[in-house]
């Protein structure tokens, strides 16, 4: 997985680049997520893999996948992928590209896992306080797991806050032994 992480990072910051300079994020990463999603299909990514791949067909599929929003630029990217065989990368590209994206307008993506549903107002307390934390924006996702126990844990970013019952019973187990 790493080495398909490295393979994709140039194209992602290309891509990145390109629709902020036409000022197309938005359109970028949806078409970007179009096509990640149906590059993802596992009959799909074995056509994508394959060395009787008919380029043309491919770009067109896709293209048609992504949508007209992203432009003629977005098709001539796609026609850079399928020469250099890296078509298959389009879910990790789709996914540093929103990176980069968020980076970019200071926001941040948040996933907190919980036991139990985050309420209206937990919610709001939490994104005001992690948004104060992390100095920009946030949005808020709600994972329920009931083998946190209670409390929560938070992944913001590269950042992992254990604030859940089953870390912290985790944490005495690790001090008593």
């Amino acid at each position: 997985m790493s080495s398909l992480t490295t393979l994709a990072r140039p194209y992602a910051k290309a891509a990145f680049e390109l629709a902020q300079s036409h000022e197309a994020l938005g359109a970028w990463g949806q078409a970007l997520a179009n096509t990640a999603m149906a590059a993802s299909d596992e009959t799909l990514a074995e056509w994508l893999e394959s060395p009787e791949l008919d380029r043309k067909k491919a770009i067109a599929l896709m293209s048609e996948v992504a949508g007209d929003a992203a432009g003629a630029s977005f098709e001539r990217f796609l026609g850079v992928l399928a020469d250099n065989e890296r078509l298959v990368l389009l879910p990790q590209i789709s996914e540093m590209f929103s990176d980069l994206s968020a980076e970019a307008e200071n926001r941040l993506d948040v996933r907190v896992v919980s036991a139990i549903p985050l309420n209206d107002d937990q919610k709001a307390r939490m994104t005001a306080a992690l948004a104060k934390r992390f100095d920009c924006s946030i949005t808020l996702h709600n994972d329920i797991d009931v083998q946190v126990l209670g409390g929560a844990v938070i992944y913001a970013g590269d950042q992992v806050i254990d604030g859940s019952l089953r870390g912290r019973l985790g944490k005495l187990e690790s001090a008593l032994l």
